[in-house]
């Protein structure tokens, strides 16, 4: 099996900024990943479920790449988001990703059609066989409707050279712990699920997979430090204060309530693409509130 880049920590995910007209601000993209860059993040990760992948087209999808990459200039990993409906653009877009310098590729199994194991399994296999950097597997199956058993996941692992991560965002805790398990611990696994950050660290994850440093970037390093040193009181005070921001962004949304939160931090970076919607004056007030009182 190949080995994996040294991606752990704070996994920031910059939303994808828009213009007035709707067009990709590459301008301010450029300007939100430095920003994550220099107030700490330990790896890059664009093209998630924050940045809108799902509704970009492929120039501009091309575009956030090449743009992250080159504002980080190796500064930091950059783990690029390449899932797609069809296994021949997530090929594409993880090859793109490849060329431009990606450490590694984030790919989430999404289908019209529910896919059956055997589909995801000759899915990652045939986008692992197309490039030479690592796969971090995504399951989020409230986004996807596909839920990758833990099972499946170490099976993936065993058998597909490139596939050396985890990302597991279904909240539950036990699943973690089961792929840690099964995989005598080879198998890194990383938080996807913000309100669960504490018990997953806790529990042994490499990494937190966050859109939270976009608005509070040092609360979440603060409570990374705190873990790796022990320091498990410092830690459960940090994640309560944290908590009702992260259980906020993502009831509401991350692209709407984190470009709702920048908005309101006096870092505009225009509204999510339709059919998503802007924050409602109400999710405002409660959104001016969670970020005041820090």
């Amino acid at each position: 099996m190949s080995t994996h880049p040294d991606i752990h920590g704070i996994l920031a995910y910059p939303v994808t900024p828009f213009t007035a007209d709707n067009k990709v601000d590459f301008d301010k993209l450029e300007a939100l990943v430095e920003q994550l860059v220099v107030t700490g993040a330990h790896v890059i990760v664009p093209l998630g479920s924050a940045g809108e992948s799902a509704y970009l087209t492929e120039a501009e999808f091309d575009g956030v790449i090449d743009t992250t990459i080159n504002v980080v200039n190796g500064r930091v990993p950059v783990v690029i988001g390449a899932s797609d409906l069809t296994t021949a653009n997530t090929v594409r877009r993880a090859q793109y990703a490849q060329k431009a310098g990606a450490a590694a590729v984030m790919i989430l199994p999404i289908s019209y059609w529910k896919l059956s194991e055997r589909e995801i399994v000759q899915h990652y296999t045939t986008v692992g066989a197309a490039i030479d950097i690592p796969i971090l597997v995504y399951n989020n199956p409230g986004t996807s409707g596909i839920d990758m058993s833990p099972e499946l996941l170490v099976r993936m692992f065993e058998q597909i050279d490139n596939v050396t991560m985890v990302k597991e965002s279904t909240g539950d805790l036990s699943r973690m712990l089961r792929i840690a398990e099964l995989s005598d611990r080879q198998l890194p696994f990383y938080i996807g699920n913000n309100p669960l950050a504490l018990k997953a660290f806790k529990a042994g994850a490499t990494g937190w997979c966050t859109a939270a440093p976009n608005l509070l970037p040092q609360p979440c390093l603060d409570l990374y430090d705190a873990i790796r040193a022990g320091d498990h009181a410092r830690a459960e005070a940090i994640y309560e204060d944290l908590r009702p921001l992260l259980e906020f962004i993502v009831a509401g949304g991350l692209p709407t309530t984190v470009k709702g939160g920048l908005d309101l931090l006096g870092q505009g970076v225009g509204d999510p693409r339709p059919p998503l919607l802007p924050l409602d004056d109400s999710g405002r007030d409660e959104l001016r509130k969670l970020l005041a009182i820090r």
